[in-house]
């Protein structure tokens, strides 16, 4: 079958238009499709604080200019996390916590000594094409801070915050023992440590999720209105003798360690969440990294 001249051309305009968006397409992904790029760029747009020069809010691993085929949101991209991520098909990550073993995730000593399980990490990361992207300064940083909101909405304790100062409790008069027992249960964590007597009666609770400095955590406690202070970690040398000391010298206090993960999961699922109100072309799911170790009972 003979074509026209003016069909020939049009097949020709065709199959030039369709070439272009070929390539561009390979540069971006297909046309008009969603880029981690743009899933950062709208959390810019609706995190409610403004964009901060130094941050660690950074891609840490991938492409940027990928398209996104599924969001996950963890507190670590665990090499586990990673795993679920690929199988279930998504490809960003969205980290609180560092996914290269430092604050600024460089591993600079690690990459000079040629380590296994960093080079292992990062193949796995670049032959799945997964895309890494911290969210932790800014996640802070909203109001409320995000982390903080999904734990209190974890541990139910909506009501009991204090609206002048979100991160202080008035609970309903209980053992220490007992309330240590409770955050086990709804945080399903068994790494609990405690200074204090168990049998001791308290009602005003300070918390302060993941590792602020611990003057802040020793500030915290340390304060008339605060009977126990709940943390995520601290070194065992300056906060937790701290207080050692409070309790031996007669004071009507305690310190109840959760550990880092415990402390500030829930906040990551609270990012599920509130990621699904504006990104709904893809799905987000939350993975929980876990505890990166076993209690012995």
């Amino acid at each position: 079958m003979k074509h026209s001249f003016r069909s020939q051309r049009v097949l020709f305009m065709a199959l030039t238009m369709a070439l272009a968006l070929g390539v561009t397409a390979g540069l971006s992904g297909p046309q008009g499709s969603l880029t981690a790029r743009d899933v950062v760029e709208r959390i810019r747009k609706n995190v409610g604080v403004a964009w901060q020069k130094d941050t660690v809010d950074t891609f840490k691993a991938g492409n940027p200019d990928a398209a996104v085929a599924g969001i996950v949101t963890t507190m670590f991209p665990s090499f586990r996390v990673l795993q679920a991520a690929a199988a279930s098909g998504k490809n960003l990550i969205i980290c609180h916590e560092p996914a290269f073993y430092d604050h600024f995730d460089q591993a600079v000593d690690l990459l000079k000594d040629g380590d296994r399980v960093l080079a292992d990490k990062k193949a796995f990361i670049e032959k799945n094409g997964l895309i890494i992207w911290r969210f932790h300064d800014h996640w802070h940083l909203r109001r409320p801070d995000g982390i903080l909101q999904g734990m209190v909405r974890a541990l139910g304790w909506e009501k009991l915050q204090d609206p002048a100062d979100p991160g202080l409790f008035r609970l309903p008069q209980t053992r220490l023992g007992d309330l240590c027992r409770e955050l086990k249960s709804r945080l399903g964590t068994e790494g609990v440590r405690v200074v204090g007597n168990p049998d001791m009666i308290l009602s005003r609770v300070s918390f302060l999720p993941g590792a602020p400095d611990s003057i802040e955590q020793m500030r915290s406690l340390g304060r008339a209105d605060v009977d126990a202070a709940i943390i995520g970690e601290t070194r065992e040398w300056e906060t937790m003798e701290y207080a050692r000391d409070a309790v031996d010298e007669g004071k009507a206090k305690a310190l109840i360690i959760l550990g880092h993960v415990p402390s500030e999961e829930a906040g990551m699922e609270e990012c599920a969440r509130w990621l699904r109100t504006f990104v709904t072309e893809v799905p987000v799911e939350f993975v929980p990294s876990g505890l990166s170790y076993w209690v012995v009972k």
